[in-house]
């Protein structure tokens, strides 16, 4: 009889004990509820942000080869228009400073004989 009472006692704390791991563990299971529901939110504001996001990338590159190309043009531009100004200046920079430095000669030159008369 004193072993059966010792027995009941232990199944009753036994009870007792899993009831209190129940709580803690039911509690437990709610929070990860809370956090599954949450994830899922997050995930189904991340996603088109992320849509958005690779949208607009892809606009960014098409934007920058349309520069890449304006650029090359302008420095083509840029090295034909020096390649002309070195051609001018090789071919008619000489003579125009010799007709230059002539035509300064003869008004000096008139000039001192006007003032002389």
């Amino acid at each position: 009889m004193l072993g059966d009472i010792a027995g009941m006692t232990g199944a009753v704390a036994f009870v007792a004990l899993v009831v209190i791991c129940a709580v803690p563990v039911l509690r437990l299971g709610k929070v990860f509820q809370e956090a599954t529901k949450s994830v899922k939110e997050l995930t189904e504001h991340t996603i088109p942000i992320l849509d958005q996001a690779a949208t607009t990338v892809a606009g960014a590159n098409t934007q920058l080869e349309k520069v890449d190309t304006i650029t090359t043009a302008a420095a083509d531009v840029s090295q034909n228009v020096s390649a002309l100004t070195a051609l001018f200046a090789a071919t008619l920079g000489g003579p125009l400073i010799k007709l230059a430095a002539f035509t300064y000669g003869v008004r000096t030159t008139l000039s001192k004989r006007w003032k002389a008369k």
